[in-house]
């Protein structure tokens, strides 16, 4: 019997926040390159945390220096051959002055919107709806989520 030792993972990393108006309408984001909306954030870049990754997404994608909160969730999914890793954070609830600053990143995203959490079931795709509705319950019990499953 050989001792042969299989490689390590090596997921993709991704990191995004999910960010509220004062009615508790959760912010979503229409990218032009994926078919459903999403919560605003990307790729974790060699060398970053994902709360870095986190901050410099949301600054990209939306023009703003968000004030990042607690680790909601942590979600991992079957895409790709070593899966892919989700680190959502608390944004919170964006003041009125805050909102008005949102300036979506051109070529990137074709809009973005505060929604009712029911509207954002028609918006996302299954598995993103899934991954909201583990956010919302981390955020309203305070306590993180780890999250398995199928593609998002």
């Amino acid at each position: 019997m050989g001792t042969h030792e299989a490689a390590p993972a090596r997921p993709q990393v991704s990191a995004g926040a999910v960010f509220f108006d004062d009615d508790d309408r959760v912010l979503l984001v229409d990218p032009t390159y994926k078919k459903f909306w999403n919560l605003p954030g990307g790729a974790v870049d060699v060398g970053e945390t994902p709360r870095a990754a986190c901050v410099r997404e949301v600054r990209e994608e939306l023009g703003l220096d968000p004030s990042i909160g607690p680790l909601l969730v942590v979600a991992w999914t079957a895409n790709g051959p070593d899966g892919k890793l989700f680190f959502v954070f608390d944004g919170g609830v964006l003041p009125p002055d805050r909102r008005a600053a949102i300036v979506p990143a051109p070529g990137e995203l074709a809009e973005y919107a505060f929604v009712p959490v029911e509207r954002a079931r028609r918006l996302l795709s299954e598995p993103q709806w899934i991954l909201l509705t583990e956010v919302l319950a981390a955020r309203a019990d305070g306590v993180t989520r780890y999250v398995e499953s199928g593609q998002v």
